[in-house]
């Protein structure tokens, strides 16, 4: 597997080596050893399957606060997203800072998105299923998130009128974002 940085502290790309033949295929989508060489230590306690019928299904921005706060493996089984993750740790030199990415089911791609992370996606096409694990069990009270359509953040999404939930319509700015979140507190265990 091919894990490397990206431009944003602790957000991982991960590209599986596959193996393709005319019956299909096999990869290896974890491997337990390989991640804690590459610093992804959390012990994953959730696996999460999401299915969006309809293309430009946007979901986020969100995030879990401390002391409930999440790491993510994210990956797409079928269909395509654009996945972004906004740095949120008030000390970091990437703070306020997004990336995007494609994720398919041709592509394989996979990102590990670390605490202090807020996260969302765009289905690029219909019948996506989009998959993520977990180190920290959903908590409704920890549960935030922040406009997917920030003018601050300025987010390229390659969609201009998504279909949204109206939790994700009434989401605050992030000017008034006040972060839970450091270097400090994301990188220790917390409690759950």
């Amino acid at each position: 597997m091919d894990i490397s940085q990206t431009a944003l502290g602790g957000l991982l790309c991960l590209r599986p080596k596959v193996f393709a033949d005319a019956r299909g295929f096999f990869l290896e989508s974890y491997n337990r050893d390989a991640f804690r060489e590459a610093g992804i230590t959390c012990e994953f306690v959730q696996d999460n399957h999401a299915y969006s019928k309809d293309k430009g299904v946007l979901r986020g921005l969100h995030f879990q606060a401390p002391p409930s706060a999440q790491s993510k493996l994210v990956w797409v089984t079928r269909g395509a997203v654009f996945d972004v993750a906004v740095d949120l740790r008030s000390d970091s030199p990437t703070y306020g800072r997004w990336e995007g990415f494609t994720l398919s089911a041709e592509n394989f791609t996979r990102l590990f998105i670390p605490r202090g992370f807020a996260h969302g996606y765009v289905t690029l096409t219909p019948d996506t299923e989009f998959m993520y694990k977990v180190d920290a069990v959903y908590d409704p009270k920890s549960e935030g998130g922040i406009r997917w359509d920030d003018p601050d953040l300025a987010i390229d999404w390659p969609v201009e009128d998504p279909m949204l939930s109206d939790k994700d319509r009434r989401q605050p700015d992030f000017a008034s974002f006040r972060s839970p979140f450091n270097c400090e507190n994301t990188t220790k265990p917390q409690g759950r």
